[in-house]
């Protein structure tokens, strides 16, 4: 009967992949699975390079795992574009849901309290009318048995575009731009960061320090991509 309802729904409002815009068949979800297949995953080896360079120096970041590699022009970005810019929220609790199935054991391990994505600001959600981040959240924590909160932080300062910018200029921009939010109490929790796609992980980490300045235990960070 399920089948059937959905073939009937599929006939009239056809639902197509989030990254080739082909049309999905009843049983597939958000994104076809040829695209899905072509999606580059991270290694092991190259999530513990990935956070010598970008976390081990500052102990603010406990551990990170991360799911795929961004690559420019491909699925991955499609899929995450589509989310940000064309309003598919749906899109988020698919990737979300995948890195539950994936990313299961190690997040489990971290023993998480709370999973907040990483905010943007007023302007910028009001632009958007959303955070993609947080429909990523719900998809995992849902998943998971994760609570999902944005009460805890939020972002203060309006910053630039950082797809062009160097390591250097990332650090520059984002510095200062989270504060905790008062009279929430986060001591001795430990904190899991959710962002789309971490490439210097400058933003990660600003958010962590202002999270463990405010009493989080220790602070995790995922992401659905890593990125050079």
């Amino acid at each position: 009967m399920l089948k059937a309802v959905t073939a009937f729904g599929d006939f009239f409002l056809p639902r197509f992949c989030s990254s080739c815009n082909g049309k999905l068949q009843p049983a597939e979800t958000v994104v076809c699975p040829a695209c899905l297949s072509k999606i580059k995953f991270a290694e092991d080896e190259r999530i513990r390079s990935e956070f010598k360079r970008k976390f081990a120096s500052n102990n603010i970041i406990t551990d990170f795992i991360s799911l795929y590699v961004f690559e420019k022009d491909k699925e991955l970005q499609h899929i995450i574009h589509s989310l940000k810019y064309s309003n598919r929220f749906l899109t988020g609790k698919f990737l979300g849901s995948v890195l539950s199935v994936h990313l299961k054991k190690v997040i489990s391990g971290w023993k998480i309290d709370v999973l907040i994505p990483v905010p943007l600001h007023q302007l910028k959600k009001a632009e958007r009318g959303y955070n993609q981040s947080f429909y990523i959240a719900k998809g995992l924590g849902n998943s998971l048995k994760i609570p999902v909160s944005e009460r805890f932080i939020r972002r203060k300062k309006y910053t630039q575009s950082q797809t062009t910018m160097t390591l250097k200029e990332r650090q520059e921009n984002i510095e200062g731009a989270f504060k905790a939010k008062r009279k929430l109490n986060l001591d001795g929790k430990n904190i899991l960061l959710l962002d789309d796609v971490i490439t210097t992980g400058s933003t990660i980490l600003e958010c962590g320090k202002v999270l463990l300045k405010a009493g989080a235990n220790k602070v995790y960070a995922v992401s659905v991509a890593i990125a050079d």
